[in-house]
């Protein structure tokens, strides 16, 4: 058990380093690290012999409870204290929902599959001549279409057994919401159609355009169908995003035929002029593009990123999160880690102080902590702003 005294320490640094960061005067680079089901669920320390499977986590609200739980504790005491995390358990322990990322294509309809010691999936329900499939059903139901029917029963369960006083190592629990999320259009574009969609581009872009802007709405209704169950404002005063299948089209097609369904899901979520986006994989052409037209001043990368290339194109102001990636961190050396975060940070990614460091991008299973703590070490020494 790691000291009282050291998790005090550690999380006095932290908070002033994220203080100023956010006040924009940063002292140093802040460090990040991203933690999923997957990491705890495929991690023998936490889960051996894979006793919990995937199916179970995502079947039983229990199981998904539990496993968040055990999970939130288990990061509080190694993971946290290779970060600027607040480490040791939190006065709150906070649950919520986890569809994981087949979230989006079962709302509109895709089966779930499960496979042993992987993530579950979905596959393609427009593949060949189904493409038209969904526009004869209309969209689904805002909160209960596709996998959401199974996820608010979750969601039932879960609040049932915290009306009857659960609490976790003695502190109280809390239930978030759920539903608030996007992996993007053309990315929930690719899980239902499939790459023949990439052949759609050139032999029917209409269908390609039709189908955008038939999940941006049904993404648009359950956003806000959620908020509102929730209690929350149905146009939000910040949002961020992903898309990771853009880095498979030409920044003219992103233009062309993805920009206008990000714009409205801007135009109908947020009153923010500046949002984030996460885009993992090669897509650092379309950045300037979409700070240009989207106004995203936040980017969440994953590799492979050229930080000086990337700061060059889009100026000091814009926010950076970056780093060595999950492949290093899970297999390299503590050395290795540390030489190319390093090398990152002396790029010219600090001009502005707009930088985060993480792992490019979402931790792998059984990446050890030396590695981590490398990482953070290295961040605190070379990731000082000269005042």
């Amino acid at each position: 058990m790691v000291a009282e005294s050291v998790i005090a320490q550690h999380n006095a640094e932290a908070q002033a380093v994220w203080d100023a960061y956010h006040a924009g005067r940063p002292t140093r680079v802040p460090v990040t690290l991203w933690t999923d089901a997957r990491f705890f669920l495929l991690e023998d320390a936490f889960n051996p012999g894979g006793r919990i499977s995937f199916e179970d986590y995502s079947t039983d609200p229990q199981v998904m409870m539990d496993v968040q739980l055990r999970a939130a504790d288990w990061r509080a005491y190694g993971v946290a204290l290779c970060c600027d995390d607040q480490a040791g358990a939190p006065p709150v322990y906070k649950v919520a929902v986890d569809l994981l990322r087949y979230f989006d294509a079962g709302f509109f309809g895709a089966q779930v599959y499960y496979r042993l010691d992987q993530m579950p999936d979905t596959q393609p329900i427009l593949a060949g001549d189904r493409k038209n499939a969904l526009f004869d059903r209309g969209l689904p139901d805002p909160l209960t279409g596709g996998v959401f029917a199974h996820a608010h029963r979750l969601n039932e369960w879960m609040a049932q057994r915290l009306q009857h006083g659960f609490t976790y190592q003695g502190k109280p629990v809390e239930l978030l919401a759920f539903g608030l999320d996007t992996d993007g259009p053309l990315t929930v574009a690719t899980n239902l159609r499939g790459a023949e969609l990439y052949d759609d581009f050139y032999t029917d872009p209409d269908y390609v355009r039709q189908l955008l802007d038939y999940i941006t709405e049904g993404t648009i209704a359950r956003i806000q169908a959620h908020r509102r169950l929730f209690g929350l404002p149905e146009v939000s005063a910040s949002w961020g995003f992903a898309d990771d299948a853009v880095q498979m089209i030409s920044t003219g097609m992103v233009r062309e035929f993805v920009l206008p369904a990000h714009k409205k899901l801007k135009q109908h979520l947020t009153t923010a002029e500046r949002i984030n986006i996460h885009l993992c994989g090669n897509a650092t052409r379309h950045f300037k593009l979409l700070r240009d037209e989207l106004g995203a001043y936040s980017f969440d990368t994953g590799f492979p990123i050229d930080f000086a290339w990337v700061r060059a194109q889009l100026g000091p102001e814009v926010e950076i999160l970056g780093g060595p990636t999950a492949v290093l961190l899970q297999s390299g050396t503590p050395q290795a880690v540390a030489a190319e975060a390093q090398r990152i940070l002396a790029s010219g990614i600090l001009q502005g102080g707009r930088f985060i460091m993480r792992e490019a991008n979402d931790l792998a299973p059984r990446t050890p902590l030396a590695n981590l703590a490398a990482l953070y070490e290295t961040t605190r020494e070379y990731g000082v702003y000269l005042l």
